[in-house]
């Protein structure tokens, strides 16, 4: 449950295994808190079918029909801000519970608002708990992680994202012919209640947050419950110990001990910031929110009527919720590295050959067919394995911030693309602004290539020492070498 777990301090040895019990109960946490992650793809992917009723009901025009849509996304980018402080200063349990609050209230006030200026703030707040939940819930399954399934515990973030962009199609879909879009806001209030009866009845605290907090106890009793009190000993010993190392590092470097976001700036910490900042917004750029919030859109203007858009958006959901399982299934055997680069670069080639339907004017299947290959692509790497890296690049001292500045420059990178892509496709035409982004996802395929290295069974002094090599720095005297494989 402290991110290392398999390594005892100072050696490569391994201490005990979590036995499968404890593996299960870790498992069942974890998916408890990434209903987070299912409310952030139900938020974000509900409005693509409601919007088509909202509008009728409050004649909405084309911007504030936009609007509906794009206000989450500055909501979630505030919230992400924020989540780092307030995880941080209130645990990440305590958090997590806050932030399934606000979900209920701004569910509340979407589905029963009576105008557009109601569904607006019903919206903002939404996405307020959005940005929180997408910066609070890679950090806490993170840290309650043995190294062996973090991978796939973290990956199970976006599938429950990805989930939750189904359910949100599927809602539609159940709704739509009675043009209930109330309800289909409303159903958002279920998983929301069960996230807060989690974080209250049985959730525990993050043992990493409460070592720093100065509640060994409570950690290693946390830890207990899942292996053997010697190995909890060992963990809270060794967390112990890298916070006491990290601290003096800084004193060392800076003649204080820079504490918050002023810390990730720091030049041992500053590469692992470039790498999460520069994911974050190629995960944007890239051009997957332009399908998942236009896919009715995108997909009527190939020839098919309203209907079948709707149909074919799920079945698209249905594909990205799929390829996720692969991915959850990989990323802790192939590695977390070339799980991306594979997974941007037939994102070129597909988002390329995507715009070229468009701008040739090739059959609806073709178009289909190149959209799927799209989202099966990042389905498959960049979507889960972000959220995977996110909660590993950073050393656990900055985890939380380095964490939600991350998030938030992912939320306004979503915001930039979600506002621009209408705008621009008209401007330039669908399918050259579909070429924008494959040039992206290009020179992205490049950066991941020389900056990130492989994360998958390492420590976060080896991932540190990795990430040092990768820019050319020397790693610090007092890091451990990362197993003869830094790069």
């Amino acid at each position: 449950m402290v991110q290392g777990f398999s390594r005892e301090p100072g050696t490569h040895g391994p201490v005990t295994e979590v036995s499968p019990a404890g593996q299960r109960k870790i498992t069942l946490w974890a998916a408890a808190v990434a209903l987070g992650g299912f409310l952030f793809g139900f938020d974000t992917g509900v409005v693509s079918g409601a919007l088509l009723y909202v509008k009728q009901d409050f004649d909405l025009n084309s911007f504030e029909q936009g609007s509906v849509v794009s206000v989450l996304l500055i909501g979630a980018v505030i919230g992400a801000t924020w989540a780092g402080k307030v995880s941080e200063g209130l645990g990440r349990r305590k958090a997590l519970g806050m932030i399934g609050v606000v979900f209920i209230i701004g569910t509340a006030i979407a589905s029963t608002a009576n105008g557009y200026p109601m569904l607006m703030a019903g919206r903002v707040i939404l996405g307020l708990a959005v940005g929180a939940a997408s910066a609070t819930v890679p950090v806490y399954l993170s840290e309650i992680s043995p190294t062996k399934i973090r991978g796939r515990l973290l990956t199970m973030n976006q599938l429950m994202i990805t989930l939750g962009i189904l359910i949100a199609y599927l809602v539609n879909l159940i709704f739509s012919s009675s043009e209930m879009w109330r309800a289909m806001f409303a159903v958002g209030a279920i998983p929301a209640a069960l996230m807060v009866a989690a974080t209250v009845w049985f959730l525990p605290e993050s043992p990493q947050w409460l070592i720093s907090h100065g509640q060994a106890d409570r950690a290693r009793k946390g830890i207990a419950l899942v292996t053997d009190e010697a190995t909890a000993d060992t963990l809270v010993a060794r967390a112990q110990n890298r916070i006491a190392e990290e601290r003096e590092k800084q004193e060392r470097n800076s003649g204080t001990a820079d504490t918050g976001t002023r810390r990730l700036f720091t030049p041992d910490v500053r590469p692992a910031l470039v790498v999460g900042l520069t994911l974050a917004a190629v995960q944007q750029f890239g051009g997957i929110n332009t399908i998942i919030y236009y896919a009715p859109t995108i997909i009527q203007q190939t020839g098919l009527n309203a209907s079948n858009s709707i149909f074919y958006s799920v079945f698209i959901g249905a594909i990205n919720l799929v390829m996720t399982l692969a991915a959850i299934r990989l990323v802790d055997r192939a590695g977390r590295r070339i799980m991306v680069l594979v997974s941007l670069a037939l994102m070129a080639v597909s988002i390329f050959m995507l715009g070229l339907a468009f701008v040739v004017g090739m059959s609806s299947v073709l178009t289909l067919l190149f959209m799927v290959i799209y989202i099966a692509a990042y389905a498959g790497g960049l979507g889960p394995v972000f959220w995977t890296l996110l909660g590993e690049i950073f050393p656990p001292s900055v985890r939380a911030e380095g964490s939600s500045v991350a998030t938030a420059v992912n939320w306004v990178s979503n915001f930039i693309v979600s506002l621009a892509f209408l705008p621009l496709a008209a401007a330039i035409g669908q399918g050259e602004t579909f070429w924008i982004f494959a040039g992206i996802c290009a020179v992205a395929f490049f950066f991941v290539g020389r900056y990130l290295p492989e994360t998958k069974g390492r420590d976060p002094e080896q991932i540190q020492s990795a990430l040092q090599s990768r820019f050319g720095h020397e790693a610090d005297a007092s890091t451990p070498a990362a197993d003869g494989h830094a790069r």
